[in-house]
C-alpha cells in the first residue's frame, strides 16, 4: 500500500508515519525543508520536497497512491503564524485534495478540527453539528473553511474524502501551548489557573494518529468522524496533574469573565514583550469556551479505543521530565515571571477599565 502524507514532519504527522511504516505502508512524506525531510527519512519515509500550496511539486510523488492523509496546517498563535494560516489551512487544502482527486486516488483522509465547532457552550455535539460564526481564533476560521468551503465541496464532486475531527492532542514530543503550560506547572512555575471553566477534550497522539489509519481502512467515504478523549475543564485538569505528578497545584483561579475582556491588551502587551504564546490575544479569546464533541461515533464504525487519560498524562510528564534542559531553573523561572508579571498587569488593566465605566456611568 502506498500513501501519501502532508504535515508528516509535525506533531500527529510524526507519529502517523512511524505507524503507516510499521503497517508496511511505503509512505511518501511532503518536506518543506532540510530538517524535516531529515526527520522523514529516520521515521522510513521516503521524502518528497514540496509545498502544500505548490500543486506540481506533489504530484509525481501522489500519482499511484492507495492514501492521501492530508494534515498540514498552521497550528500558532503568534502574529506571523496567523497571517499564513489561509494560504496554508484553506488553499493549502484546496491543492492536496484537489489534486488527490485529480489524480483518483482512491480515499483521502483529511485532517479538520474541533475547532470548527466554536464554543459549543458546555455541550458535546457529534459530527452533524454545524457552526456558522464567529471565531475566536484565526485558526478556528481557517480550518472551519477547510472543512466546509473546501473539504465538503469536493466531496460533493465526488472526491473520496473521509474527514476526520481531532480535539485537543496530547503527548510527548508536543510544543503546543498545552505542553507549555504542563511544563510551567511541572516546575512549579505555573502561577494560577486562567479561565478554569475552559474546557477541552484530550487524546493521546499516537492515539490521534491511529484513528487516522482505522479511518483509511475502515471508514466510510463521505462520513466525518470525531477523535476526541473526555472533556475536562482546564481547573479539574489542572488538579489531576497535581495528583499524578504530587506537586502543589496554583492556588489563583481567575474566571474567564475576568480575563476574556483583556484580549485586546495582549494583542499589544504579548509581542512587545515577547512574552509566552500562553498570555497571547489567541489563548486570552478562548478562555471560558468548550471545544468538544463525541467521539461515539469513531468508536462505534472505526473500532477508536483511545488510551485512559492516566495513562497517556504520564508518559507525557515522563517526557517532560527526560528533556528538561539543564539550564531550565534560571531560564524558566524567569518565564514564570513574566507570566506571573503579565496575568497581574491583566488584571490591573482590566480593573482600571472597569472602574473608569463605572465612574462614566456614576
Amino acid at each position: 500500500m502506498k500513501a501519501f502524507v502532508t504535515g508528516g514532519t509535525g506533531f500527529i504527522g510524526r507519529r502517523l508515519v512511524r505507524q503507516l511504516v510499521e503497517r508496511n505502508y511505503h509512505v511518501y512524506a511532503l518536506a518543506r525543508s532540510q530538517t524535516g525531510a531529515e526527520t522523514l527519512r529516520a521515521l522510513g519515509a521516503t521524502v518528497v520536497p514540496g509545498d502544500v500550496t505548490d500543486r506540481e511539486s506533489m504530484r509525481a510523488a501522489m500519482r499511484g497512491s492507495d492514501v492521501v492523509f492530508h494534515l498540514a496546517a498552521i497550528y500558532d498563535y503568534t502574529p506571523e503564524a496567523k497571517a499564513q494560516s489561509a494560504t496554508i489551512n484553506v488553499e493549502g487544502t484546496r491543492q492536496v485534495l484537489d489534486l488527490a482527486h485529480e489524480l483518483d486516488v482512491p480515499r483521502i483522509v483529511y485532517t479538520s478540527s474541533l475547532a470548527v465547532f466554536g464554543d459549543t457552550h458546555g455541550e458535546l455535539p457529534d459530527e452533524t453539528y454545524r457552526y456558522e460564526g464567529p471565531f475566536l481564533t484565526e485558526y478556528d476560521r481557517t480550518k472551519w473553511q477547510a472543512h466546509y468551503e473546501v473539504a465538503e465541496p469536493l466531496l460533493a464532486e465526488g472526491a473520496p474524502i473521509i474527514i476526520v475531527m481531532p480535539g485537543a492532542v496530547y503527548g510527548p514530543g508536543d510544543t503546543s501551548w498545552l505542553a507549555e503550560a504542563m511544563r510551567l506547572f511541572y516546575r512549579g512555575l505555573l502561577p494560577m489557573v486562567p479561565g478554569p471553566e475552559t474546557t477541552l477534550t484530550y487524546a493521546y497522539v499516537d492515539d490521534i494518529a491511529a484513528g487516522h489509519i482505522l479511518a483509511a481502512e475502515k471508514g466510510r467515504v463521505g462520513e466525518t468522524y470525531i477523535l476526541a478523549g473526555p472533556a475536562v475543564p482546564l481547573g479539574e485538569m489542572v488538579e489531576f496533574w497535581a495528583q499524578l505528578t504530587g506537586k502543589r497545584p496554583p492556588v489563583a483561579r481567575v474566571p474567564a469573565r475576568a480575563l476574556s475582556p483583556l484580549a485586546p491588551v495582549a494583542a499589544r502587551l504579548q509581542p512587545a514583550l515577547s512574552l509566552s504564546p500562553l498570555v497571547g490575544e489567541d489563548i486570552v479569546r478562548m478562555l471560558g469556551a468548550t471545544y468538544a464533541g463525541r467521539a461515539d461515533k469513531a468508536r462505534a464504525e472505526l473500532g477508536w479505543r483511545p488510551r485512559p487519560l492516566q495513562t497517556g498524562m504520564l508518559a507525557t510528564f515522563e517526557w517532560i521530565v527526560a528533556t528538561e534542559p539543564g539550564d531550565a531553573g534560571g531560564r524558566e523561572r524567569a518565564v514564570g515571571m513574566a507570566l506571573l508579571l503579565a496575568a497581574v498587569a491583566l488584571l490591573l488593566l482590566w480593573l482600571r477599565s472597569r472602574l473608569k465605566s463605572e465612574q462614566a456611568a456614576a
